[in-house]
C-alpha cells in the first residue's frame, strides 16, 4: 500500500475494490495522514443486502446494457473442454477482466 501512497495527490483517493490478489499490507494512519488520504473498501455485500435490491440493480445494469450505454467487453474465451485451463489462468493472473465458458463445437 505503501507504494500506492507515493503515487497519490494530496487528498487523493484510495478504493479498494475486491481482494483476488490477497490482502494488501497495511495501510498505516500516519502514512495516510501525511497526505489527507481518503481511503475506502468496497464489497457488492455493502450496497446489496436484500433480494430486492439485487434484482433491482441487476435490472438496472441490463438496461444499461440494452440501451448501449454500457458496453460488455470479452477479455477472453475458452471452450468448456478447457475449462481447467481458464482457472489455471485466472488463478495466475494471466487474464484480466471476463472469462467466458463457450460450448466445444
Amino acid at each position: 500500500m505503501s507504494g500506492s501512497l507515493a503515487c497519490l495527490k494530496v487528498r487523493g483517493y484510495i478504493v479498494a475494490f475486491g481482494m483476488a490478489s490477497g490482502e494488501h499490507e497495511p495501510l498505516r494512519f500516519l502514512q495516510a495522514a501525511r497526505k489527507s488520504i481518503y481511503y475506502t473498501a468496497v464489497t457488492t455485500y455493502s450496497y446489496i443486502v436484500q433480494r430486492d435490491e439485487l434484482l433491482a440493480a441487476s435490472q438496472e445494469v441490463f438496461s444499461h446494457i440494452e440501451n448501449g450505454t454500457l458496453r460488455v467487453r470479452l477479455y477472453q474465451t475458452y471452450p468448456l473442454s478447457q475449462v481447467a485451463q481458464a482457472h489455471l489462468d485466472m488463478e495466475s493472473r494471466k487474464s484480466t477482466g471476463s472469462i467466458v465458458l463457450v460450448p466445444d463445437a
